[in-house]
């Protein structure tokens, strides 16, 4: 029997050698009962919340490759805590033909799945409610509950058993004074553009060490974030105004605001910074500025909604690396030149402009008639040779399994018509392996693509000539516009002279045009044998492996 372990600490506060202790137990059982020890899995520090860890997604790959038939684990809830999640890695091992069997549980089974999956569920819970309970306990009694804002120190200091006292803060003179310096800008008329933009030009540095930005400033007043906004700086702890719920699809905590009347709200004098007088005036101006303006949260399809413009998202600063911006209807520029001032980057660039740039270097690259050509006819007799390999072992394949059944059937016939079992024995259980590996090979097998057509550059060239014309169409538009978005990175624009601007594209799509035009050989690609690209009917698509990442137009 081939048998994976599997081991998982979940806190940064727990002992490393717990995984090894587990890895120990485990290896002890598998030598106990005979069985042959493939693999280990291990996932250190990560909650069994949820199932996006790196050990326990490729332990889920390689049961489903069939590298072995058992994972032992020390219980269930290492596995996971989920009762979603464990259930669908039952199903799935069941699937795959897998046993899970754990030190504490045995077998494990579907039984165990709906209780103790229930119970592992109920555990987290509980344990979030006294931590909950916990922290309301200590900001009752004017301590942090957890965290450190900008303008404030940590207290280290211990009790009379020299056990160390937590969530005591005292403020920090150097950073109250910025806090305070932030205030009176503000309430003056300056917006936080401005304030953010003199701060870094002073060389003051920002929390945790990073430049100052506007929505550091501002932040948002309804979840208390930003510097304007924390009620601490006018002596009031505000705690419990967000609850944090972790995305089942991506395992990212996301914050959603409470019911004001779940607030917790401390009088703690001693940690006041801005006098009341001011922070009113501030947040009289705050409302003034005020719009309405509905949060993603509030609406999830503007989270799904598609980019307004070809390369929206996409353009980055040379210079510095940040993004470029909308900073007019048409025009666009350096965010951290305009917003911080931490970049020297003040070129701008007509949206229109960059796109016809772009498009139009595509077309000039991608179609160099005699290279272009030659690379595509290359690339088509090698890419359809690996694709006719992959195709003849898979029919060899198919063959030799029944030809295997073929076997088994005239052997049990002669046993059937008086030859002795022995004499067969040995032959037959070979036969038996075999047809089993083949089994499993073909199971995991995938039907190889279609060959690609001696016109593809033909085809291609076409497409590509209408490319302008097919992202000023609204029937496809949105699709051409998401398949070249998919191959590009970044675009990044670095000035050149007083007026001038590089392109530079990088990404996939960067790469093909590097690679088209460095090696018009298709078998010098360096990962040949993995060659993916194929002709849809809207666009040439290409797999991993095209280097180097970057072009210039």
């Amino acid at each position: 029997m081939r048998v994976a372990l599997y081991a998982r600490y979940s806190s940064d506060h727990q002992r490393d050698a717990s995984i090894e202790d587990q890895l120990r137990l485990c290896r002890a059982h598998a030598e106990k009962q005979g069985w042959t020890i493939v693999d280990s899995y291990t996932d250190r520090a990560v909650s069994g919340a949820s199932l996006l860890r790196p050990g326990i997604q490729e332990l889920m790959q390689d049961a489903q490759r069939g590298k072995f038939s058992i994972i032992l684990a020390e219980a269930m809830d290492r596995l996971s805590r989920d009762q979603e999640d464990i259930a669908g890695l039952f199903k799935r091992m069941k699937f795959a033909d897998v046993r899970i069997i754990t030190l504490s549980e045995g077998d494990v089974t579907h039984l165990h799945i709906g209780l103790k999956g229930t119970m592992n569920a109920l555990f987290l819970k509980d344990l979030a409610d006294k931590t909950h309970r916990g922290l309301r306990g200590r900001i009752e009694a004017g301590k942090s509950g957890g965290g450190l804002c900008y303008g404030y120190d940590v207290v280290r200091q211990v009790d009379a058993r020299g056990e160390p006292l937590r969530g005591d803060r005292t403020i920090n003179a150097t950073e109250a004074a910025v806090v305070r310096r932030i205030f009176a800008d503000y309430n003056a008329g300056h917006s936080s553009r401005t304030i953010a933009m003199r701060l870094n030009a002073d060389g003051i540095p920002g929390p945790l060490g990073n430049d100052w930005g506007p929505s550091t400033i501002h932040g948002n007043a309804q979840r208390g974030t930003g510097i304007l906004n924390n009620d601490l700086y006018i002596g009031r702890l505000v705690w419990n105004r967000l609850r944090y719920l972790k995305d089942p699809d991506t395992g990212k905590r996301v914050s959603r605001v409470n019911p004001t009347d779940e607030w917790v709200m401390q009088d703690v004098p001693e940690l006041r910074i801005i006098d009341q007088e001011l922070w009113d005036a501030v947040k009289t101006r705050q409302r003034s500025l005020a719009f309405s303006t509905g949060s993603k949260s509030d609406n999830p399809m503007r989270e799904r909604s598609r980019p307004v413009y070809l390369l929206s998202g996409l353009v980055r600063c040379g210079c510095c690396g940040g993004g470029y911006s909308k900073i007019s209807a048409d025009l666009l520029g350096c965010s951290n030149a305009r917003y911080k001032g931490t970049c020297d980057n003040r070129l701008n660039i007509r949206r229109d402009a960059l796109e016809a740039s772009v498009l139009s270097g595509l077309r000039t690259h991608l179609m160099e008639p005699e290279l272009f050509k030659e690379f595509c006819q290359e690339f088509t007799r090698e890419v359809n040779r690996l694709r006719m390999e992959r195709s003849a072992d898979l029919v060899a394949r198919q063959q030799e399994l029944e030809r295997i059944n073929r076997d088994l059937d005239r052997a049990i016939d002669a046993i059937f018509g008086g030859v002795p079992p022995g004499k067969l024995k040995d032959r037959m259980t070979r036969l038996e392996a075999r047809r089993e590996e083949l089994t499993a090979l073909l199971v995991d097998a995938k039907e190889p693509p279609p060959l690609l057509h001696p016109n593809m550059a033909e085809t291609y060239r076409d497409r590509l000539a209408r490319l302008s014309e097919t992202l000023s169409g609204t029937g496809v538009r949105n699709e051409a516009a998401e398949r070249i978005r998919a191959l590009i990175s970044a675009v990044v624009l670095t000035p050149e002279g007083r007026d001038g601007l590089t392109i530079t594209l990088k990404g996939d799509l960067a790469a093909i045009l590097a690679f088209a035009a460095d090696k018009k050989n298709a078998t010098a690609h360096p990962e040949r044998g993995v060659l993916q690209s194929f002709l849809s009917q809207a666009s040439l698509v290409a797999g991993a492996g095209f280097e180097p990442a970057a072009f210039r137009l």
